[in-house]
């Protein structure tokens, strides 16, 4: 089973949206099949083949997460965050505006699922291979 400090090292090599790709491909590496980042606080858990799983602590102070979802703006957000034009930080209080609860990536299927409040499917991407 993956660790934390793994998953961590991983990470470290992520500076813009643009190195995501990369970041599933190692952590796919590792045993990850699949995790859930809420944006709420940022914490992370992490799932295997077996569903067996890990989480990462809170990584920042709690946002409050707007109860209508836009799917619209968020859709533009994320293409300036993949572009490498903003920061982790930023994206992440810009999906809670949004009403982005969670975002579900799945390393098998390498998609990104944006989840609003009720659970709901907002945004649906495809995760480019590396």
């Amino acid at each position: 089973m993956f660790t934390i400090d793994q998953i961590k090292a991983a990470h470290s090599k992520v500076k813009s949206g643009a190195d995501f790709p990369s970041y599933i491909s190692d952590i796919k590496a590792l045993g990850v099949s699949r995790y859930l980042t809420y944006v709420s606080d940022g914490h992370t858990e992490y799932f295997d083949k077996d569903n067996k799983t890990t989480a990462s602590p809170a990584r920042y102070e709690a946002k409050s997460i707007a109860l209508q979802a836009n799917a619209k703006q968020l859709k533009s957000d994320l293409k300036v965050h993949q572009a490498g034009e903003t920061d982790y930080p930023t994206f992440c209080q810009q999906a809670a505006d949004n009403g982005v609860n969670a975002w579900e990536v799945d390393t098998v299927a390498m998609t990104c699922t944006y989840l609003d409040i009720q659970g709901g499917e907002m945004v649906v991407e495809v995760i480019p291979k590396v």
